[in-house]
């Protein structure tokens, strides 16, 4: 079986160290240092399976990330689990809101970033199996519509 991709954005180095080695075992880990990156790197193929977002970056912020990666058909599918310092109750609430769906709060565990990044990896999983039924429902509704049209 193929490892899920982890996208991992952090502008600083110890924080990318971290959840990189808490993660690659079991999955393949490609790391940004800004928001810029994260948007190319996000949109380039194969597409990563989920992002962990850092927040507090220079010139663009990851809220600003988030709500691009959400207004692009190509990334809007792709888990966001923010990551970061702001660990208060209206900071969490506006990155569930920007479409992100996790949170974690620095400093970082590392079991408790394994469990949430296999959690939204298996809800991805299933909904992705989800809508490849139902375009196969689709297609096959489509045919059935076309053949009775023959009659």
């Amino acid at each position: 079986m193929q490892k899920a991709r982890i996208l991992i954005v952090d502008d600083t180095p110890t924080n990318l160290q971290l959840l990189a080695h808490a993660l690659k075992d079991a999955h393949e880990i490609i790391t940004a240092v800004n928001g810029r990156e994260a948007l190319e790197k996000a949109a380039a193929e194969p597409l990563p399976d989920v992002i962990l977002l850092d927040v507090m970056m220079p010139e663009m912020d990851g809220h600003e990330v988030c709500r691009r990666l959400k207004a692009d058909k190509r990334t809007s599918h792709i888990p966001v689990i923010f990551v970061t310092a702001m660990g208060e109750e209206q900071d969490e609430t506006l990155g569930l809101e920007l479409g992100a769906v996790d949170y974690l709060t620095k400093p970082v565990r590392p079991a408790i970033a394994r469990a949430r990044v296999r959690n939204h990896l298996e809800l991805k999983r299933q909904r992705d199996e989800l809508d490849r039924q139902l375009s196969l429902s689709e297609q096959e509704y489509v045919k059935l519509f076309l053949r009775s049209g023959d009659d």
